[in-house]
């Protein structure tokens, strides 16, 4: 009884830093984000005080990252998404979240290998920390879009580009970190070897992509089927929160496939099927998942907080900026490089619009969550987590704080645009 105690314990006092950390947000007029991850620092300067032990370890945030937090926000996000709309962009979503995505965490992993180019950062290292970078998640560019009445088409492009990316990046992560974690177990963790064949990648990328996307989409049916039968407000609210744990916990210990794919799926075919039931007995489904996800979102970055170190910034503050050269110089010579082809797979994507995704693909909850579900068995934990943290932190003060700007300009560049065409 006092073990389930201080559980309880510890959960009230970072849901309490998380609250604290959205009404900081809204005193300093800046980010959730930010506000929680400072609110997470002075919880964790507090704890001394009060003789307080949060639970928090290294070694034991893989369950509650990957089990708990992520199925939440890959359901919430994809249930907000116009499926109709998103069937118009699906083909240049698709292309931007696997192509892209690998291209990535490839340039990012060279540039790291070779820019830090230290023999206790082999390649694993390097393209673990690729993978993990790969993993986008736009909100503030979203929220900005939205309070600039951007059309749904762009802000469709943005978040299913956004929610698809990080499918893939967190299968490419689970990919790399399963084959890093089996050199370690060789003993070949720093031998600086590359990793292994493109033709065993490759399938098995593929066989845990295309198990989730089938996963996925037999449990959305399900899913959807069990809430038209129960025809209850309540009820279905009930079940759309088990589908999402449910199915990550069929993918990854029983059909061993992407879980996160799968939960994805099964929003995206669940809200398609029951959209006539939006305005009845899902009606409270949007505000529902809406609550969760910022609760689960500010956790996060309140664990961040709690996690992050003085050490990180004196000792690894040369490899941080090594990280956010690489990150946004590979995310936007992969956006560059991808985009021209959108047309071949559906509309084109705009000119003004590949420069938002390339500086608007900020790494956040999602690239956090990866990182802190790290096996501290790897030698280099410690230093891909400073790196992500360097990254995450430039992304929340920098490209977060000035891609208004960048919105403004190009919504400018629009209205010129249609009044030239109207004259």
């Amino acid at each position: 009884m006092n073990g389930v105690t201080t559980l309880v314990g510890q959960g009230l006092y970072m849901a309490v830093a998380a609250v604290a950390g959205l009404a900081l947000a809204r005193v300093l007029r800046t980010d959730n984000t930010l506000g929680c991850l400072i609110a997470g620092v002075l919880a964790g300067l507090l704890l001394p005080v009060i003789d307080f032990d949060t639970g928090i370890r290294a070694d034991n945030l893989q369950q509650l990252v990957f089990f708990v937090i992520l199925p939440v926000l890959i359901f919430e996000a994809a249930w907000r998404i116009e499926p109709e709309v998103l069937k118009r962009w699906l083909g240049p979503i698709l292309l931007l979240a696997t192509l892209g995505v690998v291209i990535t965490a490839l340039l990012t992993g060279v540039l790291l290998y070779y820019g830090i180019g230290h023999p206790g950062f082999p390649w694993a290292a390097a393209f673990l920390t690729g993978a993990t970078l790969a993993a986008t998640d736009p909100v503030a560019v979203i929220k900005r879009l939205r309070q600039t009445d951007a059309g749904e088409e762009l802000l469709t492009l943005v978040e299913g580009e956004s929610l698809f990316n990080d499918a893939a990046a967190i299968v490419l992560f689970s990919l790399v970190l399963g084959m890093a974690s089996h050199s370690v177990m060789e003993g070949a963790a720093v031998t600086g070897e590359p990793l292994a064949g493109f033709g065993a990648v490759a399938l098995y990328f593929a066989v845990i992509f295309l198990g989730g996307l089938a996963l996925g989409l037999v449990c959305g049916l399900v899913t959807a089927i069990v809430v038209l039968f129960l025809r209850s407000a309540g009820a279905g609210l009930v079940t759309l929160v088990l589908s999402a744990f449910g199915t990550f916990y069929l993918a990854e210990h029983v059909a061993h496939v992407s879980g996160i794919l799968a939960v994805m799926i099964c929003a995206i075919v669940a809200r398609t099927c029951l959209r006539e039931q939006e305005s009845t007995y899902l009606a409270d489904a949007a505000p529902t998942w809406e609550w969760l996800a910022l609760l689960f979102s500010a956790l996060i970055f309140v664990i961040m907080g709690l996690v992050i170190t003085p050490v990180m910034f004196t000792e690894y503050w040369l490899a941080m900026l090594i990280a956010i050269a690489a990150a946004v110089g590979a995310r936007a010579l992969a956006i560059f490089l991808v985009a021209p082809l959108s047309g071949f797979v559906g509309p084109p994507i705009p000119k003004p619009w590949r420069v938002l995704l390339s500086w608007g693909g900020l790494r956040g909850v999602i690239a956090l969550a990866l990182v802190l579900s790290l096996p501290t068995e790897l030698p280099y934990w410690y230093v891909v987590q400073s790196m992500v943290f360097g990254v995450v932190l430039f992304s929340l003060l920098l490209q977060g704080t000035t891609s208004s700007f960048l919105i403004r300009k190009m919504a400018e560049a629009d209205a010129a645009v249609k009044a030239k065409a109207q004259e």
